[in-house]
């Protein structure tokens, strides 16, 4: 199955919440986190560069959970409602 392009909005989405991510995270590393959320630290790194700007939504909801954020507030600094 080949995936449709992302939109610019898409991609800025993803780039708004790797962000976030990486903010929230502060001093402790991307293993530390990723290990927490049950992700790869590969895939973390992926996503708060922007090179997976769609991750699935339970990764969303580990990494949240990982990090102390709730979804509502990802959702609303992120914009990652679907339009």
């Amino acid at each position: 199955m080949v995936r449709a392009p992302l939109t610019p909005e898409e991609r800025e989405r993803g780039e708004r919440l790797g962000r976030l991510l990486r903010e929230t995270r502060g001093p402790r590393s991307m293993v530390e986190v990723a290990a927490a959320a049950g992700i790869s630290a590969e895939t973390l790194r992926k996503i708060e560069t922007g090179r997976a700007p769609t991750p699935a939504f339970f990764t969303v909801a580990a990494l949240a959970g990982a990090l102390g954020l709730s979804m509502d507030d990802l959702v609303t600094r992120c914009g990652l409602a679907p339009v």
